[in-house]
């Protein structure tokens, strides 16, 4: 059932804000979300909506549940609260849209348990889980599940699906390692299509449907392979050190796009299927602050997008190629909120 209850922030606080000379591309900047963890907002095939995955406390939310929204009427009003599609239960992950705009899929454990999975224990280094509970669904804008798309043993999430309407990209560790499927839209026919060790997700389709965007890590020392083996045995990966790499949707072609270091991750093609946006931390002294970047799909011509606050992610251009959604900590009040931001772009 759709819970309804309110944002306790009020319309009043919808803010616009002031141009950034150095955030030239990003017009019309507003906040739709305000309070807890908001990411991995993806527009609807007509651009009118987004899923999105929050934990936001005032919701009630122990961890990441799958939510909808209407774009124009949160834009007028924010204290709307967002239409729950996931089940309240578990944990969730990667929500998107499915080419009826009335579908979406997303990753789910609440099969296992109702409870959230807990989080790693961090030591040195930042770590992900990959919980192996971990499976794609279906629900309608209703929130009832309608299909599910996996079953097999181990990780299956981060999917998302082709503008053609026909594949699904996901992560998976039925083979034994971190890997990028593609299957049909209803599930069947699942092929590996990267074979190489080290973690492959994060998967988006170009414009055209012919190839991929992902984020990759390549352990090749025998103490980084040590290293990430004896992780993923343990359900657990460091994504401190990646690169955004280019393949055709059969896994032919692949091609390593990036070679700056550190963690460069969430990547999305520009409207032209020439380009690609995605975070990065290369360029900072300390490791935590990741801005968008722009590069062509050669490699070259790299260009800085954000600047303000320490954490900007998970960019999504909408499919008429107008307004870029992304994720950040700005104008948080000096709390760990991560919100939605979303703007009109301007090449």
């Amino acid at each position: 059932m759709i819970r309804t209850l309110l944002f306790s922030i009020s319309f009043l606080m919808l803010l616009s804000f002031a141009p950034d000379t150095t955030e030239k591309h990003l017009k019309n900047l507003r906040q739709l979300t305000f309070g807890g963890d908001n990411a991995e907002a993806y527009f609807s095939p007509d651009s009118k909506h987004l899923s999105f995955q929050s934990n936001n406390p005032k919701w009630g939310l122990s961890c990441d549940q799958i939510f909808h929204l209407d774009i124009a009427k949160t834009s007028k009003d924010t204290s709307l609260r967002p239409a729950l599609i996931s089940t309240g239960e578990g944990r969730t992950t990667c929500a998107y849209f499915m080419p009826d705009k009335k579908h979406i899929l997303y990753a789910s454990t609440h099969k296992s348990g109702k409870d959230c999975p807990p989080a790693p224990q961090m030591g040195k280094k930042y770590l992900w889980a990959i919980y192996p509970e971990f499976d794609i669904y279906i629900a309608d804008l209703k929130g009832k599940i309608t299909g599910q798309l996996t079953n097999a043993p181990g990780y299956d999430a981060e999917a998302t699906v082709s503008p053609k309407g026909d594949k699904i990209v996901f992560t998976s560790t039925r083979s034994g390692d971190l890997e990028l499927w593609v299957m049909n839209i209803d599930g069947s026919n699942p092929v590996q299509i990267t074979r190489e060790l080290g973690y492959d997700g994060g998967a988006f389709f170009s414009p055209d449907g012919k190839k991929l965007v992902f984020r990759a890590s390549r352990p090749n020392t025998e103490e980084e392979i040590k290293e990430y083996k004896e992780l993923l045995a343990k359900g657990l990966v460091a994504p401190t050190s990646m690169e955004i790499y280019t393949c055709n949707i059969d896994g032919s072609d692949l091609k390593q796009v990036t070679h700056l270091g550190k963690a460069n991750w969430a990547p999305f093609y520009h409207p032209s299927g020439k380009k690609i946006i995605f975070s990065s931390n290369h360029h900072s002294q300390k490791g935590y602050d990741f801005q968008l970047f722009m590069i062509n799909d050669d490699g070259s011509g790299l260009e800085q997008i954000t600047s303000e606050s320490m954490f900007n992610a998970f960019p999504m251009f909408s499919p008429d190629g107008k307004k870029l959604v992304f994720s950040s900590n700005r104008n948080n009040g000096g709390t760990r909120d991560t919100n939605l931001f979303i703007c009109d772009w301007e090449d």
